[in-house]
């Protein structure tokens, strides 16, 4: 039956069975921000059933053996455009990884999940590592098992990474943070040898709702769609999407750190932007959904760094800013605050950490990860792990354990393989804003001027409106005529730093 319909006629089935799947991962994705934002307490032994429910459902609609066989016949006909190819090529792919997952897996892995994350909201409260660690050992076991569902080469933590960053592997992380140890620990070394700059007036007492309305203006002026999403306060900060037109954000606001609010803000935002502007028209579909938490950060890394602690977008926006907190900031000149936000540091916290030394809290991520995978670590000797790291690679001492192991909410949803997308979409932005600053005449004076019109134009041209129909280095190279290139982030690096350490 299948084989004597038409090409369009299979693929409108195709795309209505696709839709579907989508719908019901969305109401998946609505219950998980209800789950970190409003759910009271008691609701969550019950949304944890709710949402392995869901997931089964999702499972198995995914998996149904017509699904294939419509797939199998699309791959068939010659008649389909390039678009639509592309979307029955990565469907099937996703469909035969899909397949290799029991059903008691996924349900399993769904209502581990959620304990997980319930147990380290406590944890975390508690500041105490030994309350989350039986629950995260669960979920290592689990994602073990999961690296031999979906199979690899080389070592298990492959399996995870292409996950989330397809044809990532081990090998070339290794190579990857290999330069930053390499490029970035001399330049740290030439600014420790500088007088530091100050940053003292970023941790005075700033109103709760004067930064909250800060928030909302700035990711107006990025170009977020209001009408079109919202923002909330959540533990740790994070974008979901349910589709174009309704893309939501969480900040958290800290009275005494005016950077935390503000540049989760801009960050969320920039992972917003990206969202909303995917193809509406692909809803449920690959070429509708993000490249891959590479090219996703590159987005929320461009606008956060790139563009949100440049002197060009404080020209405009830090006049303002001194109005709305003048006893904190009225004193405090435009180029004195553009050096404190930009300040280098080693520190605890990876969401509060500066642009170099950032990488360095990714990197140790990225070493446990693998540990734990491969069996070299335990989450019994962890704590001890995750602090000796720390003192070796940023010379700091953790003092307790919400500052340490527990300041991450991604192993609680079983994200591994997650964190070194953060370095790789620090570098792609790195390379893009490159490329916007050649293609853009005059950016610099637009961004000066609070004009982000022409940048996120450029961004949904170059990169948004393709969805997954390239991978990230077809997509860097496309953009910018080369595949990733740590270089590109050595340069931007170099140029800020020395103008701020004068070195």
């Amino acid at each position: 039956m299948i084989a004597n319909k038409s090409t369009q006629e299979l693929y409108s089935s195709f795309t209505e069975k696709m839709e579907q799947i989508a719908d019901v991962r969305n109401a998946m994705a609505v219950l998980g921000w209800d789950q970190e934002t409003y759910l009271p307490e008691k609701g969550a032994p019950l949304r944890g059933q709710q949402l392995t429910t869901l997931s089964t459902i999702a499972h198995e609609l995914f998996t149904a053996t017509e699904l294939g066989d419509t797939l199998q016949e699309l791959r068939s006909r010659a008649d389909l455009t390039p678009t639509q190819r592309k979307n029955v090529e990565l469907s099937q792919e996703d469909y035969e990884k899909n397949k290799k997952y029991p059903a008691s897996f996924v349900a399993d892995l769904s209502q581990t999940t959620n304990l997980c994350y319930h147990t380290w909201l406590k944890a975390r409260r508690a500041n105490d590592y030994a309350e989350f660690e039986p629950m995260l050992a669960r979920m290592i076991q689990l994602k073990k098992q999961e690296t031999h569902i979906l199979g690899f080469e080389g070592h298990p933590y492959n399996a995870l990474l292409n996950e989330f960053e397809k044809g990532a592997t081990t090998t070339m992380l290794d190579t990857v943070f290999d330069a930053v140890k390499t490029a970035l620990t001399p330049l740290l070394r030439q600014i420790e040898e500088r007088p530091q700059v100050n940053k003292d007036f970023l941790h005075l007492h700033y109103e709760r709702n004067k930064q909250w309305e800060l928030g909302i203006a700035l990711l107006k002026e990025m170009g977020y769609d209001m009408e079109a999403g919202r923002q909330d306060v959540s533990e740790h900060p994070f974008t979901t999407s349910f589709n174009p037109q309704d893309v939501r954000v969480t900040t958290r606001i800290d009275e005494k750190d005016f950077g935390n609010m503000t540049w989760s803000c801009i960050h969320e935002g920039g992972h917003a932007l990206y969202e909303q502007g995917l193809p509406m028209g692909q809803y449920g579909l690959p070429c509708g959904e993000a490249a891959s938490l590479g090219i996703h950060e590159s987005q929320s890394r461009l606008w956060e760094n790139n563009v949100g602690r440049s002197l060009d977008f404080w020209q405009h926006h830090y006049p303002r800013v001194q109005q709305i907190f003048p006893d904190n900031l009225q004193q405090v000149p435009l180029d004195s605050f553009y050096k404190g936000i930009n300040q280098v540091q080693p520190s605890l916290i990876r969401t509060e950490a500066d642009e170099l030394t950032y990488h360095f809290h990714v990197m140790i991520r990225y070493e446990i990860e693998k540990g734990l995978l491969e069996g070299t670590y335990t989450t019994k000797d962890l704590q001890q792990v995750w602090n000796r790291y720390y003192l070796d690679y940023l010379h700091v001492h953790v003092p307790n354990d919400t500052q340490g192991i527990l300041q991450d909410i991604h192993w609680s949803h079983g994200s591994f393989g997650y964190f070194p997308t953060y370095s790789l979409g620090s570098f792609y932005a790195a390379q893009f804003f490159t490329a916007a600053q050649q293609q853009l005449p005059g950016l610099s004076q637009q961004i000066a001027g609070g004009q982000y019109t022409a940048l996120l134009a450029w961004l949904r041209e170059q990169i948004h409106q393709y969805g997954r129909f390239y991978t990230s280095n077809e997509l860097c190279e496309k953009v910018t005529g080369n595949k990733l290139d740590f270089q590109y982030f050595l340069r931007y690096a170099t140029e800020k730093y020395k103008g701020i350490y004068g070195f």
